[in-house]
């Protein structure tokens, strides 16, 4: 078993930054790749970016290409997703996610953990 815990999330302006954390636990050393997925109202579950825990690739979703890097410190079994030049369209509710095997890093249902989620809302 995994547990996920996000943080970071609030309320901010359009073109402010926030630094989002996910942070694992338990057997951790069984995931291959991390994830952040984001849910706007009435909008299904969408892939904003993921990493590999062993060798550092990483994925993004167009939508936040050059605006959003995700990272990660293995020491502390924890993801980051740094957000700059937030946009009102970046409001969801944002969760980590974790996989175990290869394939499918951008499908939600391809993920076997989930976090919370946490909330944020870019007011224009």
């Amino acid at each position: 078993q995994v547990q996920l815990v996000e943080s970071g999330g609030g309320l901010v302006q359009t073109g402010d930054s926030l630094r989002l954390s996910c942070a694992a636990s338990g057997r951790t050393f069984s995931s291959y790749a991390m994830g952040w997925f984001r849910q706007a109202p009435g909008k299904g579950r969408e892939f904003v970016a993921a990493i590999t825990w062993s060798v550092y690739n990483t994925y993004y979703a167009d939508s936040v290409k050059g605006r959003f890097t995700i990272s990660r410190d293995n020491a502390k079994n924890t993801v980051y997703l740094q957000m700059n030049s937030l946009k009102p369209e970046d409001t969801a509710v944002y969760y980590c996610a974790g996989k175990r095997i290869m394939g499918g890093i951008m499908d939600p249902k391809a993920y076997d953990y989930w976090g919370q989620g946490t909330q944020v809302t870019v007011s224009s």
